[in-house]
């Protein structure tokens, strides 16, 4: 009899979408970027392109605003009990795509869900002891320890219906490094306000407008199609011809063309997200290197001279055509710890010094090293490489580069499988300890280290990283943090290279709302 019943709500939501979409204002939007989504999994991949998706389609707790604020969405109202224990309120009236209400037990679930180990979605939990039900809409979550960001990190984490995950098998996420297939890689049911109707990889994703949703929003798009297209020539002559809505990450070379274009517009703002490169500092010896039986990166004086070979500024003028800001900070601005005259301090180029600190270090001649790179995921990233290989070859290090597509670099560098690799890195929480505990602090388990492929392991950074999580004091937090950052510039942990300014195309008809996460809302965005 439920299912039946779960069935016709369904049925009708279908109906009042068609009713709707038959009405005057019923409008499609056709969106691209340079890459797919790797899953649909909510729990499985925190990537850009894939939470790109996923936030139409699915909600959190709490969600950021048009100004990064955060906002209720699934939870109306939220209280800290006692120092680790915050009370939720849940939002009446939410039902999931398939027509299963949404409760208290299906937020226990998905915070136990991001928990496992195929989980990219620990890092926003990781100090969660227990989610605990009230009663239907009422849920207390649990700390280990009082988490100061708790707040910042649920507005990252996705809730999924428990009765429909666990009729699909699909109670943990999937393992995307070992290139799992299940029901949730291709499947969603969301609260959202968008629901997938239809997923062919690397072809296109149909989103459409869920009829019931729990609450009025500002988009009038009724269907978005969502086509990645990696050629960045082709990306741009189907916005051109009106082929395409929107293109979020346009190659940065034509920007001022389209600026100037009838019918189009060009929206630019800050991204709270570094570009760096990543050196394997742990392994015995490099994987792709012709040194044998010891790792130059283990030396911090090679390190240096790889920073020291690097011309941020050419970078930001010419491979970014001006669309980034040279930093030497290891999180962007707008994140909380950020301090200005580590991030804005002078980026000197001396390659006689760096050749100097290669021979004090034993490489008078150099070596050679591969590097990964993708060549669709962020702004310029294979002529970013490009250009490093060209000015790491004027002190001595001879770099192979390895390009391919996002979907390909990302679970090969997440196998370790790297010597040196080019990544960016967002901070959603914004706040400094997602980059410190996912990039530096030694990989152990849960979310410690999970994205640290450097292989960095520092017990000095370690300690601070803890007192990161555990100091509830303004003032002496950010003390802390400014340790682990002048602790990070000493030992050239990575090397830091700028902050991204993006840049969003669409045509003229188009209003959509900036975010500096560089994710659009599609809940925010009309068609006139």
């Amino acid at each position: 009899m439920k299912a039946s019943r779960l069935m016709g709500a369904f049925a009708a939501g279908v109906a009042a979408l068609a009713l709707m979409a038959s009405a005057a204002d019923a409008k499609t939007f056709r969106w691209s970027v340079a890459g797919d989504a790797n899953t649909m999994d909510p729990h499985s991949q925190n990537a850009g392109p894939t939470t790109l998706v996923l936030r139409q389609i699915y909600e959190p707790l709490v969600a950021r605003g048009k100004n990064a604020e955060v906002t209720p969405r699934l939870a109306t109202e939220w209280r800290q009990v006692d120092p680790t224990t915050w009370r939720f309120t849940l939002r009446r009236g939410v039902s999931f795509h398939n027509g299963n209400p949404f409760n208290a037990d299906d937020v226990v679930f998905s915070i136990r869900r991001s928990l496992a180990p195929t989980s990219q979605y620990s890092i926003f939990t990781d100090t969660i002891q227990e989610a605990r039900k009230v009663d239907d809409l009422t849920v207390d979550i649990v700390t280990k320890v009082p988490d100061p960001v708790l707040i910042d990190k649920l507005t990252s984490l996705f809730m999924m219906d428990e009765e429909w995950s666990k009729q699909n098998n699909v109670e943990l996420p999937q393992d995307f490094r070992n290139r799992q297939e299940t029901f949730a890689v291709r499947n969603t049911n969301g609260t959202g306000p968008f629901f997938l109707h239809e997923r062919v990889v690397d072809q296109r994703t149909v989103l459409r407008r869920f009829a019931n949703y729990h609450s009025q929003i500002e988009s009038n798009i009724t269907e978005a199609i969502f086509r990645p297209i990696t050629a960045d020539a082709t990306r741009v002559s189907a916005l051109r011809s009106g082929d395409l809505d929107f293109i979020l990450d346009p190659p940065v070379q034509t920007v001022e063309q389209l600026k100037r274009e009838s019918g189009l517009r060009v929206l630019e703002g800050p991204e709270n997200r570094n570009i760096f490169i990543g050196m394997d500092q742990g392994s015995p010896e490099l994987q792709y290197s012709n040194i044998k039986g010891r790792n130059p990166f283990q030396d911090v004086r090679v390190r240096r001279a790889v920073s020291l070979a690097i011309d941020v500024e050419a970078i930001r003028a010419r491979t970014m055509r001006g669309l980034a800001v040279p930093s030497a900070s290891f999180i962007p601005v707008g994140t909380r710890g950020w301090i200005e005259e580590i991030a804005r301090k002078p980026r000197p180029v001396n390659r006689e010094q760096a050749r100097q600190l290669l021979t004090e270090a034993g490489y008078a001649q150099g070596f050679e090293v591969t590097m990964d790179c993708s060549n669709n995921r962020y702004i310029n990233d294979d002529e970013i490489c490009q250009a490093v290989a060209a000015m790491l070859a004027q002190i001595g290090i001879r770099v192979q580069l390895n390009i391919q597509p996002f979907a390909q670099f990302l679970p090969k560098i997440q196998r370790n499988d790297t010597s040196m690799f080019l990544l960016g890195w967002g901070v959603p929480t914004f706040d400094a300890l997602y980059s410190f505990q996912s990039l530096v602090h030694t990989r152990t388990t849960g979310s410690f280290g999970l994205w640290n492929h450097a292989r960095i392991s520092n017990p000095q950074m370690d300690a601070l990283i803890q007192q990161m999580i555990v100091e509830l004091d303004p003032a002496k937090r950010n003390q802390v943090i400014g340790q682990a950052l002048r602790l990070f510039d000493e030992q050239v942990m990575y090397v830091m290279l700028h902050e991204q300014v993006i840049p969003w195309a669409m045509r003229a008809n188009v209003t959509a709302v900036h975010t500096i996460n560089n994710q659009l809302e599609l809940q925010w965005t009309v068609v006139n």
